[in-house]
C-alpha cells in the first residue's frame, strides 16, 4: 500500500528562471516600429510659409536694413551690393559697430539657400545679431 502526502492541489512546481522570449519579442516589434516611423518624420517637403503674428519690436533709430530681391540683387540701405563688398557696405551703414543689429528682408521667391549665403556673408564681416524682417499678419493680404 503506498501512501501519498500531496494536499491534493494542482500547484506546479516553481519555477526561478526568467523567461525572455516574451521580452524579446516586444522589443523586435518596437525595432520594426522605429525602423519604418523613423523615414516618415524626415521627410522635406516644400513649405510655404506663413507670416508672423508676433507682436511687433521696437524699432532701433536708425536700423541697417539688407533686402534682397526677387532677382537676386542685394541692398544695404538703398545702395546695391554684391556679396563680396556686402561685409564692407555694412561695416560703413553701421559705423564699424558689430554689435549693431542688421535687419535681413528678402523677397519670398528668394531660395533659402541664397538668404543663408548672405547670412553667412554677414557673419564672416563679424555681424552675428541677425534679424529677419517678416510681413504683418495685416500686410500679408
Amino acid at each position: 500500500m503506498a501512501i501519498n502526502f500531496s494536499d491534493g492541489g494542482d500547484d506546479l512546481p516553481v519555477s526561478h528562471e526568467i523567461n525572455v522570449t516574451p521580452f524579446i519579442d516586444v522589443m523586435l516589434v518596437l525595432l520594426i516600429i522605429f525602423m519604418v516611423a523613423a523615414p516618415l518624420a524626415t521627410v522635406d517637403v516644400k513649405v510655404d510659409l506663413p507670416v508672423s503674428n508676433a507682436a511687433l519690436a521696437p524699432k532701433p533709430d536708425k536700423p541697417v536694413f539688407l533686402s534682397i530681391l526677387e532677382d537676386g540683387r542685394m541692398l544695404v540701405g538703398e545702395a546695391e551690393v554684391t556679396r563680396a563688398t556686402l561685409g564692407p557696405s555694412v561695416e560703413r551703414a553701421t559705423g564699424g559697430d558689430r554689435e549693431q543689429r542688421v535687419f535681413l528682408r528678402a523677397d519670398k521667391s528668394i531660395t533659402y539657400d541664397t538668404i543663408m549665403q548672405a547670412m553667412n556673408a554677414l557673419r564672416s564681416a563679424g555681424y552675428l545679431h541677425v534679424a529677419l524682417v517678416g510681413a504683418d499678419a495685416g500686410d500679408a493680404q
